[in-house]
Parts: C-alpha cells; sequence; structure tokens
C-alpha cells in the first residue's frame, strides 16, 4: 500500500511539473500562423486587451500571444462568453459564430468538431463544465490548424485559467 501511494505521489508531482513547463514552452518551429502566433483559436485582432498578449503585435489580422496557455485561455473565454452573452451552447451554433461560412466551409468545420469530440452538432453544451470544454477546444485547435500540437496538461491549463 505504501508503495502504492508513493507512485501516486510521484505520479502527481510529474504532472504538475510537466504542466508548469508546457505553459513556458515554445512552439515557433511549426508552419502554422495559429501555432507561430501561441494564438491556436486564430483570434482575430480587434481592440480587445487579452491577459497574455505578446509585446509586439506584428501580425496584422491575428493577436501574438506570450504563450500558448494565454491563446488557449483566451480561445476557452470567448467559448464561454458564447454561451452566457449570446445563448450559443451548440457545436453548430458556436462555429457558425467561431467560423462563420462567408469565411469558411463552416459545415465541415461542424461535422469535424461533431467526429472529433463525440458530441452531436446540436447537443446542448454546458460550457462551465471543464470536460465538455476538453474536448471541444482541441477540435476547434485541429480544425484551426491543421493540427493539434498541445499536450492535455497545457490545454486544461488554458480551460483553468479561464
Amino acid at each position: 500500500m505504501n508503495n502504492e501511494r508513493a507512485l501516486i505521489i510521484a505520479a502527481i508531482a510529474l504532472t504538475l511539473a510537466l504542466v508548469g513547463k508546457t505553459a513556458t514552452m515554445t512552439y515557433t518551429h511549426f508552419a502554422q500562423r495559429g501555432i507561430r502566433n501561441n494564438n491556436p483559436g486564430n483570434i482575430r485582432r480587434s481592440t480587445d486587451k487579452w491577459q497574455g498578449l505578446a509585446p509586439a503585435q506584428d501580425d496584422p489580422a491575428f493577436f501574438k500571444f506570450e504563450a500558448p496557455v494565454m491563446g488557449i485561455r483566451a480561445l476557452v473565454r470567448i467559448l464561454k462568453n458564447y454561451q452566457t452573452k449570446h445563448g450559443l451552447n451548440t457545436i453548430e451554433q458556436i462555429i457558425n459564430r467561431w467560423a462563420p461560412p462567408v469565411e469558411n466551409d463552416t459545415a465541415a468545420y461542424v461535422r469535424n468538431v461533431e467526429r472529433w469530440t463525440g458530441l452531436a452538432a446540436n447537443q446542448p453544451l454546458d460550457l462551465t463544465q471543464p470536460f465538455i470544454l476538453g474536448a471541444l477546444v482541441p477540435a476547434i485547435i485541429r480544425m484551426e490548424n491543421g493540427i493539434q500540437p498541445y499536450p492535455d496538461a497545457l490545454i486544461a491549463q488554458g480551460i483553468s485559467l479561464a
């Protein structure tokens, strides 16, 4: 029993150490703009003053964040606002606002997110639940960038910061 407890404590310590490291890892070697900008949701520049913005905002169209975790945090904050301020609570509603048909193949986006999350496009979602966001956020990142390179611990950290 003591060995089992020691292994659990070691696993928790390792997880906490990894979470701390993932917040500071850089992903600038990736070709995808959203990954390079630490903005995996490809949040367009606006007058919003996000926490964790990079000092140099040299991308003319999209925000740059200091670390991926802050870009993920911003993505989650927007999703939560979609639900609380705009009443959007299904994949279809959320993606139609996130990636409007005038700029995207929104129907394909919805189908992919539905497939990758295992959630139905019209299923009501509670975006206060971390496990729902834990499915939705990686799917959006994958759709926006063609890949989802972040470890689960970093996604969870971004969700908890939001």
